[in-house]
């Protein structure tokens, strides 16, 4: 055990003057959902407004943080790609001592806290300590993602199967289910794959999906800087090192993502610019290029 807690001297937090409290306090594991604030639950806006400490991650934008009570002690535990402020069991720590001096703590994480967010490890940490804690759940990446581009995950017709996995790379392999992957019928989603996208639509194809299969990389999505280019499987990853799209991005495939033109040329008398909603909050559609894919859904 560290002498003095990693957070002690983070972002010039310091531990409140007085004795400590008698009682533990608690613990919220909070989704903040996909990057527009508009879309944080109810319950995630009450916790934030009475939390007396928050710990938050490199996705939770400048628009949600500034809903953090001035009062609050405010925790950064990073996790951006390639580069963590603290390790995971650092912030488990953190957690843990702050409910141990009797705080209410809320966790906050981008997205869903229970899709790919780690917050098992979390939950394992606060359970084995003894502390109460409480899940909030959030809207994942994936579902702002699509709203936010204009198509929806599944359909009736085109996709009755939503999967969602994540492609970030562990000792510089990808460990994908490439057969349950590249089965027909269903939407992928592939969070944390941006830096493996070649080896993703490679892997994708190779085991049996056609290359004109329709594919989306969607970056920062629900946010004004949204961008996203739509391809196939074929070419999206060229198409997306030239737009040069960052993380955090998602990775869609599927038929579902060509209903996007349909449905903007539907709405918008043939146009095909980005839909109502993406354009609302000044998203760019980098390109496009399933003209010719659209007749054959």
């Amino acid at each position: 055990m560290r002498d003095t807690p990693p957070w002690r001297n983070l972002d010039g937090c310091t531990p409140r003057s007085g004795a400590p409290k008698n009682t533990l306090g608690r613990v919220y594991l909070v989704g903040s959902g996909p990057g527009d604030p508009e879309l944080l639950t109810v319950k995630a806006v009450r916790l934030l407004a009475e939390a007396e400490a928050v710990v938050f991650d490199h996705l939770v934008g400048d628009a949600i943080t500034a809903l953090i009570p001035a009062s609050a002690r405010r925790i950064y535990a990073g996790k951006e790609a390639g580069r963590h402020t603290l390790p995971q069991r650092d912030i488990n720590q953190v957690l843990i001592d702050l409910a141990r001096e009797g705080l209410r703590v809320v966790r906050l994480k981008g997205g869903d806290p229970s899709i790919f967010g780690r917050v098992g490890e979390e939950m394992e940490a606060l359970a084995a300590a003894g502390i109460p804690y409480d899940i909030v759940p959030g809207i994942t990446a994936a579902a702002g993602a699509a709203a936010y581009t204009g198509f929806p995950l599944t359909h009736r017709d085109h996709a009755q199967t939503l999967v969602l996995t994540t492609g970030h790379r562990q000792d510089g392999s990808i460990n994908l289910d490439w057969e349950a992957l590249a089965r027909p019928g269903q939407t992928l989603v592939i969070y944390m794959g941006l830096g493996a996208l070649p080896e993703i639509c490679d892997g994708l194809i190779h085991h049996g999906l056609p290359p004109s299969t329709p594919a989306s990389v969607i970056q920062q999505a629900s946010t004004p800087e949204q961008r996203y280019v739509t391809a196939t499987l074929a070419t999206l990853a060229a198409r997306v090192a030239k737009a040069g799209l960052q993380p955090p991005s998602l990775i869609v495939v599927g038929e579902v993502v060509a209903l996007q033109q349909t449905l903007a040329q539907l709405g918008s008398g043939g146009e095909t610019a980005a839909s109502p909603a993406q354009s609302s909050l000044g998203g760019i559609p980098v390109t496009q290029e399933l003209a010719g894919l659209v007749a054959s859904l």
